[in-house]
């Protein structure tokens, strides 16, 4: 016989920063908005490759209420209507996620 043994929790993995998309927000979980470091952002959209930009700035852009950013305005400028949760990539250098969707 080959017994395979149980581990509870497994091995710690860094979370992801995900972006969930509703019909007029996106969210940001924790991660996130501690990769960002700030509670203002600028959204950007490539529509070659269908990727959001969530780049952190000190002034100007948009303010995340909470976990929130009202995007309804966005996603009709960029014809965006995909619902759901996606992970983010963080770009350190840029103080940006990118978001496949």
């Amino acid at each position: 016989m080959a017994f395979e043994v149980y581990k509870p929790r497994g091995e710690r993995q860094e979370k992801a920063p995900i972006i969930s998309l509703s019909k007029t927000s996106i969210v940001l979980n924790n991660v996130a908005r501690e990769k960002l470091g700030t509670s203002r952002i600028e959204l950007a959209y490539d529509r070659g490759s269908h990727t959001i930009r969530i780049r952190g700035v000190t002034e100007g852009g948009m303010e995340i209420k909470k976990t929130k950013v009202f995007g309804k305005g966005f996603f009709n400028q960029f014809g965006i209507n995909k619902k759901g949760k996606f992970e983010a990539r963080y770009e350190p250098s840029e103080n940006a996620l990118y978001a496949r969707i």
